[in-house]
C-alpha cells in the first residue's frame, strides 16, 4: 500500500536493524519528510489495514499539530491506538523539552557556513561582512550555539531579541567598528528575526506557518546604507 501526501507517493519502509544499523551518520531523513496536509482518510484506512496499534509521529511544532488531529480523528471514528509524538526539530523550539535531536547537528553544519564566511569577509575589499542566515523562526537557539561554538561571529541576531540599528547600543555602529578594528565582520542571523523592523507575513506555507521577512536582504542593504553615509563602501555578501 501507498501513503500519499500531496501528490507524493511513499511506500512503507520496515526499520529493521539493518536498514537503520549506520542511520546516525547520515543527515537528513531516509523516511521522507515534505510541507502541507495530509489524507485523513487515507491515513486511517492504512492504520487500519495494518492492524496499527501504536503510531509514533517524527517531527516539530507543525508535525505535532497533525498527531494531535489523528489522535483527534481516531478517538472519534472509535480506532484504538496509540499516538505518540516524538520532537524533532533543528530549531529546537519545541515545549517541555531541553534539546530534540538533530539540533546539535545543525549547529555543527552551521560553523562550516561560518567559517565560509569569514574567509568570504577577510578576502573581500574594502570593508568585507559575510552574512550567514540560519534556520530559526521563532527561536534563534541554532543562531546563538553556532555563534558561541564558533568564535568567529561580531554579530548575532535572534528573533527574541529586537533589532536596534542605530544609537550607542545599535548594530550598525557596532558593525562599524568591529570593521575598522579587524578590517571585516561576519553577521549571523536567525530566519525569523526582524520582524519588529520588517513587519509580520499575512502570507502562510503549506503547513500554515507564516512566510518570514527576507532579514537577510534587508540588512545587507542598510548595512550598505549605513556605511555610504560614513564616506566608505561595504563589500556586503
Amino acid at each position: 500500500e501507498i501513503l500519499t501526501n500531496c501528490s507524493i507517493q511513499t511506500p512503507p519502509v520496515d526499520l529493521t536493524p539493518e536498514n537503520v544499523e549506520d542511520v546516525h551518520h547520515v543527515g537528513g531523513t531516509f523516511l521522507g519528510s515534505s510541507r502541507g496536509g495530509f489524507d485523513m482518510d487515507k491515513i486511517l484506512h492504512f492504520i487500519k489495514s495494518k492492524n496499527i496499534k501504536h503510531l509514533y509521529v517524527i517531527g516539530g511544532d507543525g508535525t505535532h499539530r497533525g498527531a494531535f488531529k489523528i489522535h483527534e480523528t481516531c478517538m472519534e471514528k472509535g480506532v484504538h491506538i496509540a499516538v505518540a509524538g516524538i520532537p524533532k526539530t533543528i530549531d529546537n523550539d519545541v515545549d517541555h523539552i531541553d534539546r530534540s535531536f538533530g539540533f546539535i547537528s545543525a549547529v555543527e553544519a552551521a560553523q562550516a557556513a561560518i567559517r565560509a564566511a569569514k574567509v568570504e569577509a577577510s578576502c573581500n575589499l574594502p570593508n568585507g561582512i559575510g552574512i550567514v542566515k540560519l534556520m530559526g523562526r521563532s527561536s534563534g537557539f541554532i543562531a546563538a550555539h553556532a555563534t558561541l561554538g564558533s568564535g568567529d561571529v561580531d554579530l548575532c541576531l535572534v528573533p527574541e531579541v529586537p533589532i536596534i540599528l542605530d544609537g550607542p547600543t545599535g548594530c550598525l555602529p557596532h558593525l562599524w567598528r568591529r570593521v575598522k578594528k579587524n578590517g571585516y565582520a561576519v553577521v549571523v542571523v536567525a530566519e525569523g528575526a526582524g520582524e519588529e523592523l520588517l513587519g509580520e507575513s499575512t502570507e502562510t506555507d503549506a503547513s500554515g506557518n507564516k512566510k518570514l521577512p527576507q532579514i537577510g536582504e534587508y540588512m545587507k542593504k542598510v548595512i550598505n546604507e549605513y556605511f555610504k553615509k560614513q564616506g566608505e563602501q561595504a563589500t556586503v555578501k
